[in-house]
């Protein structure tokens, strides 16, 4: 394993409360000025608005833009595909084609009221790559997205992939247990429950500030970020977010990332207080076997909207080596 920065231990207490507050999610990018003059150039979109049928007829809406080795974007809870703009836009100017579709329950995909767990995400994701008929991929997970990636790896294999990124992923396994210690207790994702049920507007909105580290003294808050988070939120199925808490957070990774046997890059703020560097990433790098693992000081759970040229140039570093 390579990494490239420190990874400082971790604040228990505060991890709990900010857990009991949050989730694993992703938010929308905006679009940096810098790219436009390169998105004016971008190879034309091969695809907008479509969709799959996953193998219990579920319809997965999909984004498939530009021309070039394909690389597969997953998002994280509660959003969209939509949370990747930023790198869709910067990568599909760059020569390659980018795919991302909205998790089933979520976005523009249809709601139906099975299939909230991560084998079935993974079988989702499986279905998006062979419609397509896609080789050579790279697969791209943020958060739960992430996990997705890692389940697809253990159900699905290599066969199609070339590489893989985590970002501010869930595994190895949020929950707390007996094997688990130092990760975060039933409570904190009971809380995540309780505040989705009682007002999940609110809560989406209250959400928002963790996750970009609004909530930090002297932080800058762009309000343009939290309405897209909280507008992406809204769109997709509260049975389907409810369900997934206990996907993202139950589920154990371990073997999954056991079998990534192709170059992986993780990458991780040691700021999170989402998903806590110490019981997530800081693991997994220890288990997948050819990582390069990169911290971003000071960074937050979407440090893809506020880091993303940063992240963009990592990614793109990363594909061309």
């Amino acid at each position: 394993m390579k990494q490239d920065t420190h990874t400082p231990a971790g604040n228990t207490s505060r991890r709990k409360i900010l857990l009991a507050a949050g989730g694993a999610a992703v938010a929308v990018s905006i679009p940096k000025t810098s790219l436009a003059a390169k998105s004016a150039r971008a190879a034309p979109s091969r695809t907008v608005g479509s969709t799959i049928s996953a193998k219990d007829g579920a319809k997965l809406f999909y984004k498939d833009w530009g021309n070039g080795r394909p690389v597969i974007f997953s998002h994280g809870w509660p959003l969209t595909s939509d949370a990747w703009d930023s790198q869709m836009l910067f990568l599909s100017s760059n020569g390659y084609r980018v795919i991302a579709h909205d998790r089933r329950g979520h976005g523009r995909s249809d709601q139906p009221s099975g299939g909230n767990d991560m084998n079935t995400y993974a079988d989702d994701l499986a279905a998006v790559i062979e419609s397509l008929d896609l080789d050579g991929v790279t697969l791209v997970g943020h958060s739960a997205g992430g996990g997705e990636v890692a389940r697809y790896v253990g159900r699905h294999g290599v066969g199609r992939v070339s590489k893989i990124v985590l970002i501010s992923s869930v595994p190895p396994r949020m929950l707390k247990a007996a094997d688990n210690p130092e990760a975060a207790p039933i409570e904190a994702f009971d809380g995540l429950r309780a505040g989705l049920s009682a007002d999940r507007s609110s809560f989406f909105k209250g959400l928002a500030m963790p996750f970009f580290g609004f909530n930090r003294p002297n932080a800058k808050v762009q309000q343009g970020m939290i309405d897209a988070f909280w507008a992406q939120g809204m769109q997709g199925s509260i049975r389907a977010q409810f369900e997934c808490i206990k996907a993202f957070s139950e589920t154990d990774f371990t073997a999954d990332l056991k079998k990534m046997s192709v170059p992986t890059l993780i990458v991780h703020g040691d700021d999170d207080q989402i998903v806590p560097i110490g019981i997530s990433s800081t693991k997994s790098a220890k288990l997948a076997p050819k990582v390069t693992f990169k911290v971003y000081q000071g960074a937050p759970h979407g440090l893809c909207v506020t880091m993303a040229d940063r992240l963009n140039a990592d990614l793109l570093a990363f594909l061309k080596g």
